[in-house]
């Protein structure tokens, strides 16, 4: 991993922004593992994109603690496969190790590879089934299935800051696959008005931001903003959704919440109609 730029750079971005949050006196969350993937460059490279914005690496810290609540409910539940969509340095592998659990992570091969040496390095082990390759254009079913995914298992997928890379295709396609062939399962994912897209927030703070991801040619280009539709179009139901505001009003009740990113950043839980709780 020599260039921070491109998506696949941006997996620096926020675990630099994750990583920040292991300093505060009462965090969100500890990520112990994060560390072992950062250096000055990728602090100097995440300063550069949050430069001015403090929402942006806010919104990272608040996902962070939505999906892990929602990962420690699942495993509550009884999950045994946990698939991670475009895994960048994720580490809930190793933070949210439980007997009986796999984790299947997909990711291009460059970053599979950082994160399988650098996990090596610092001698740790843990139940992981590292998955080469682009679930879009490769097929998530196919890399599943080629890598000892079993369909018939409760799953839990968590698909972390990626929607917004994609078009409306392509995410229903993710959707759909997953109903037509996992017995039972829930997904977890974040998602961006189309006014961010679109540069129509009125904010210029915010639009600063989406700017400079454009320019490290990690452009951002859909947004959503009727995520019912969305989950209807794909044969699933809402089990949850929430804005960053309510989260943000929610685990930081003394800040002020003085920026309208938050109301155009969201995270929501799918599944099919039937046969799962959350």
């Amino acid at each position: 991993m020599t260039e921070i730029q491109d998506v696949t750079g941006t997996a620096f971005i926020v675990a630099e922004y994750r990583a920040q949050e292991n300093a505060e006196a009462h965090p969100l969350y500890r990520d112990p593992i994060v560390h072992l993937f950062l250096n000055e460059r990728t602090r100097q490279a995440a300063e550069r994109i949050g430069a001015n914005f403090p929402p942006g690496r806010a919104g990272v810290k608040l996902r962070t603690r939505y999906f892990d609540d929602h990962l420690d409910a699942q495993l509550g539940n009884g999950c045994r496969q946990v698939v991670i969509l475009g895994a960048g340095l994720d580490t809930r592998g190793v933070r949210k190790q439980a007997p009986g659990v796999t984790y299947f992570e997909i990711d291009d091969a460059d970053t599979i590879c950082f994160k399988q040496a650098s996990l090596a390095e610092a001698g740790i082990e843990a139940p992981i089934v590292f998955i080469p390759g682009n679930y879009v254009t490769d097929g998530l079913l196919r890399l599943l299935d080629a890598n000892g995914f079993d369909f018939d298992l409760l799953t839990y997928v968590i698909w972390e800051g990626n929607t917004m890379y994609l078009n409306r295709p392509a995410v229903l396609e993710v959707l759909t696959d997953l109903r037509s062939s996992v017995g039972e399962f829930a997904i977890s994912f974040d998602y961006l008005t189309e006014a961010v897209i679109d540069y129509a927030t009125g904010d210029e703070q915010t639009t600063t931001f989406v700017r400079r991801f454009a320019e490290m040619g990690a452009p951002w280009s859909f947004g959503i903003d009727d995520v019912g539709a969305l989950a209807g179009a794909a044969g699933l139901i809402v089990v949850d959704k929430i804005k960053t505001a309510d989260l943000y009003r929610t685990f930081w009740p003394g800040r002020p919440l003085d920026s309208i990113w938050f109301d155009h950043y969201s995270l929501c839980t799918l599944a099919p109609g039937e046969g799962v709780s959350l």
